[in-house]
């Protein structure tokens, strides 16, 4: 089967944007709301947004009369290597966000991503426009800019951490491009990598069994970031990733940190600086400049 993406028509895929940013922006928020505050420790925090994120898509699955193990073991092998990604950037994000500061962490991370995506697209041949240069250039510096204030020196361990994952999320955005039925890989993914979460779960509990806690509000954060934030969120990144070049597709989440500390103002009642609003237009106004760019591979 070919998985030729379709032409979509212009205000689906921007609308799909703006769903997958708000997603992204929404998980950074539950999981400093619930490991910032001590709720519930990283382990468990990736455990149930794992497990809770596989229940929905499962259940959506099932309401379109689909199974998400049909086909057995041959349709489970093709989601080998991006529920591997998925796991390694869901358990990595949670346990560096236990030693990084947010805007060091984010940093890292989509500074990963980054590199990860446009080296892929480079080696693939993708041509990149000089506007679409100076728009990265812009998005960059704006988040950049946002974090540095409270840069500093990170602890070794977290840094590694926040590395791997967002090298993970990469991979996985990239391995995404491929899916015919975002649904039904987003929900394959998930499956696979229950496990995986779980068996950390498990060695925490066997290593340092005083680490593990879970209180109701934390539980309930987790559950939001699976279930909806992850869960429904990917499976609309999936359907977009489609339709997008590398270089689009990697300079988007630049927007993620902007937006997120934007909603941190809103629902967390962290100050608005102009520090703030100036990094925002800066990131924001940098992808709106990428994204009426059209990457030009080499035939």
């Amino acid at each position: 089967m070919s998985t030729e993406a379709i032409p979509a028509p212009a205000w689906r895929i921007v609308l799909l944007t703006i769903v997958a940013m708000l997603a992204f922006a929404a998980n950074s928020l539950l999981c400093r709301l619930a490991l910032g505050a001590g709720t519930i420790d990283a382990a468990s925090f990736a455990s149930l947004r794992m497990i809770s994120g596989a229940m929905m898509l499962a259940l959506i699955l099932r309401a379109r009369g689909v199974w998400v193990v049909a086909g057995g073991v041959a349709a489970l092998s093709g989601a080998a290597k991006p529920a591997l990604m998925l796991f390694f950037y869901m358990a990595c994000f949670s346990f560096a966000y236990l030693s990084l500061g947010a805007g060091t962490g984010a940093l890292i991370l989509f500074g990963a991503v980054q590199l990860t995506m446009f080296a892929v697209a480079l080696l693939g041949g993708e041509r990149f426009s000089l506007l679409s240069w100076a728009g990265l250039s812009l998005a960059f510096a704006g988040l950049v800019y946002l974090v540095l204030p409270g840069l500093h020196a990170p602890d070794p361990l977290g840094a590694l951490l926040m590395t791997i994952a967002g090298l993970a999320w990469g991979f996985y955005s990239l391995l995404g491009r491929r899916s015919a039925d975002p649904l039904f890989a987003t929900a394959r993914n998930f499956l696979l990598a229950v496990p995986l979460v779980l068996a950390v779960s498990l060695a925490t509990v066997l290593l340092a069994p005083g680490a593990t806690h879970a209180a109701p509000a934390g539980i309930l954060l987790a559950l939001a970031s699976g279930a909806l934030a992850s869960g429904c969120g990917y499976v609309v990144w999936y359907a977009l990733l489609p339709h997008l070049s590398a270089m689009r597709a990697a300079t988007m989440q630049l927007s993620v940190p902007a937006i997120a500390a934007l909603g941190g103002v809103l629902f967390i009642g962290e100050a608005l600086t102009l520090r703030l609003i100036l990094a925002a237009v800066a990131t924001l106004g940098g992808v709106a400049i990428v994204l009426v760019q059209r990457g030009r591979p080499r035939r």
